[in-house]
């Protein structure tokens, strides 16, 4: 038998093993962190995901609470009700003027 106690304290494969066990315990501890993360955008309540922002094919995802909803742009620009309320100027130093357009439409 002490043959056999000799050989395991000379063998590299049981102290790779014993390495390999401490990883294996270091990935899992890191999985579990990382599931519990505070920043994990679909732990929270409410959000808005915003892909492709500024492109033809943006698109916009919206959670509200366990309902969500998905917009995507139909590449039309400044499409919507409304009306004309003013104009805006640049001036030379950068900043920008608004003038409000009247109600009259006599003083055109």
């Amino acid at each position: 038998m002490r043959f056999l106690d000799e050989d395991e304290e000379l063998n590299p494969i049981v102290s790779a093993v014993n390495l390999v066990d401490v990883f294996l315990v270091i990935i899992a501890a890191l999985l579990i962190a990382l599931a519990q993360n505070p920043l994990n955008i679909y732990s929270a309540d409410d959000v808005t995901v915003i892909k492709n922002a500024g492109k033809p094919n943006m698109e916009m995802i919206v959670k509200k609470g366990k309902e969500i909803k998905q917009y995507k742009s139909n590449g039309a620009i400044g499409s919507g009700e409304g009306s004309r309320a003013g104009v805006a100027y640049k001036m030379a130093d950068g900043s920008f003027v608004y003038v409000p357009e009247s109600d009259d439409k006599s003083k055109k």
